[in-house]
């Protein structure tokens, strides 16, 4: 039995259409729109009268995955996850199976027709292929709004700085109370930044407490009650510009004079979670996300992100070699991080030998789940002269929204919301791409930084593989060193506050055997999906 979606008012006839074997989506009254996953309000003409209108069932794959892993019990591998793009308007899409073939003769560009099947109460849209490929491309190069100007010259991120890290042990199974890694880590950065945690005055801290199988120690909350710091201010939450938009939310608190000192971190559990917690809970599929995803298997974001590498790998003409070097790079450098989980180094044949997970994504592509915490403080920049150490500051932020916060519509080329929070970023700032000494980009997969990379400019759209160069372009001593830590596939998944740990200890010179020469300006990536945020670092005398 597949995992089902909770039938409501607002999606009940689309789960039920298949029971006459028509393919129903939402269509506004007045202007024809098709809008998928439905809301209540046309997003072209803003009417709010629409019906469930008939289409013909006939799509392309604009995206795939062959899913190798066993995520669900009840759907064994190997089987297709897609994205398909519906032949009435290319921009609605749905995810989907492609069953009636073989795994690998799924292919972008395939047509298919939709095949309804039933459980209990819902009929799943399925689609077959037709023999037939369709000519013409559904999904076109990215193209976004241009990103906003700024309102003013005046930059709140040039009014704070960052004045501590710190971080508790790191590890895989370390069965630890999460709340106690949590305070290694904020204690820790106290200390770092010379202060008493009478001075904090503020936390903050991402996705906050109500988040569960493994993500958090139970957000402000726990921490004040552990602490009893008595802030002026506080946040968490998962609607942030990533998970460092923790920190960029107490960047603004700062520079409001709200308050002086912001304690912001960051913990995870998962290893240890899924070790005391291996049963999935039952009942129905809800929420925004889950209910179009899972009922199909795709339940990892390595289903949802591979469907993009393909896309990717098939427009550009890149091959898997380019992940690897993302790969193999971020474990050489992981073997000079006493912290990192794993510091073996592995070569590109055991990359492209490991086994798969979920096309193109293997072993090595995954990022690994682990415990850990990382703590930073954001304090006025009035206080960077007094400090112990050199203070670190923002020049710019990134963080519009330009393209669907969705994983299937929108673009589809490269991880969703990249590009346009990459875009914002510059227009911050008189800093381009070539001033920054190195990129620690998010790499919850290979695929991650590589959208990235691209984003920023750091190289064209398309290009990475060859800008990259075997990976000799983002070694330590390359260009641009990228991940010198080992990023989240060698040191761990701590989810962006490794990236800023590693940036702030970059930027003061106090990397050790992993130190980027003469580095005085980084940029730090998190997140990426839905949504994420971009911050430009800079030593304070830079």
């Amino acid at each position: 039995m597949r995992p089902l979606p909770e039938l409501t008012p607002m999606n009940k006839w689309f789960w039920q259409s298949g029971a006459d074997g028509k393919l129903r989506i939402q269509g506004c009254s007045d202007c024809g729109t098709l809008v998928h996953p439905p809301v209540p309000i046309c997003p072209k003409c803003r009417s709010r009268s629409w019906t469930p209108a008939e289409v013909s069932g006939r799509a392309t794959v604009v995206g795939f995955t062959v899913n190798s892993q066993r995520w669900l019990p009840e759907l064994p591998p190997p089987y297709v996850v897609a994205n398909v793009a519906l032949v009435e308007d290319a921009e609605v899409r749905l995810t989907t199976n492609v069953v009636g073939c073989e795994p690998g003769e799924v292919h972008i560009g395939q047509e298919v027709t939709v095949r309804f099947e039933q459980h209990e109460d819902v009929w799943l849209p399925l689609f077959e292929p037709t023999g037939r490929t369709d000519p013409t491309d559904r999904v076109g190069e990215p193209d976004l709004p241009a990103p906003r100007a700024p309102v003013s010259d005046d930059r709140f991120e040039h009014r704070a700085v960052l004045s501590g890290i710190g971080r508790s042990a790191y590890g895989r199974r370390l069965m630890v109370d999460p709340l106690s890694l949590t305070v290694d880590a904020c204690l820790a950065a106290v200390e770092d930044a010379g202060l008493t945690l009478a001075d904090i005055d503020g936390l903050s801290t991402y996705p906050g407490g109500v988040s569960g199988a493994g993500m958090n120690e139970g957000g402000v909350t726990a921490l004040e009650e552990a602490l009893r710091i008595h802030p002026t201010w506080i946040n968490g939450g998962g609607d942030l510009p990533g998970p460092g938009g923790s920190v960029i939310a107490a960047m603004l608190a700062v520079s409001s004079g709200l308050c002086r000192h912001v304690l912001c971190f960051r913990t995870v559990w998962e290893s240890t979670f899924k070790a005391l917690r291996l049963a999935r809970p039952g009942g129905r599929l809800s929420g925004p996300m889950m209910p179009w995803r899972v009922p199909f298997g795709a339940a990892s974001a390595a289903n949802w992100i591979g469907m993009h590498a393909n896309q990717y790998l098939h427009r550009y003409g890149a091959t898997r070699e380019l992940l690897g070097a993302i790969a193999v790079n971020g474990r050489t450098n992981a073997g000079r991080n006493p912290a990192a989980i794993y510091r073996e180094p592995i070569t590109m044949d055991d990359y492209l030998s490991a086994r798969m997970i979920s096309s193109p994504f293997g072993l090595y592509d995954c990022d690994v789940p682990c415990d850990g915490s990382v703590a930073v403080i954001v304090s006025a920049a009035s206080v960077a002269a007094d400090l112990p150490k050199p203070a670190v500051r923002v020049e710019a932020v990134g963080t519009q929204i330009r393209e669907r916060l969705s994983w299937d519509q929108g673009v589809v080329t490269h991880e969703p919301q990249v590009l346009g929070q990459a875009g914002h970023l510059w227009t911050r700032t008189n800093l381009r791409p070539a001033d920054v000494d190195l990129a620690l980009v998010y790499d919850g997969f290979t695929f991650n930084a590589v959208s990235w990379l691209e984003g920023l400019g750091f190289c064209g759209i398309g290009e990475a593989q060859d800008w990259i160069d075997k990976g000799r372009r983002i070694a330590l001593d390359g260009d641009l060193p990228v991940n010198p830590h080992g990023g989240q596939l060698s040191e761990g998944r701590t989810h962006g506050f490794g990236f800023l740990y590693e940036a702030v200890a970059q930027l003061r010179h106090e990397a050790g055997e992993r130190q980027v020469a003469g580095a005085r300006t980084a940029i730090v990536t998190s997140g990426g999906g839905t949504p994420s945020g971009v911050l430009l670092l800079q030593r304070g005398d830079a």
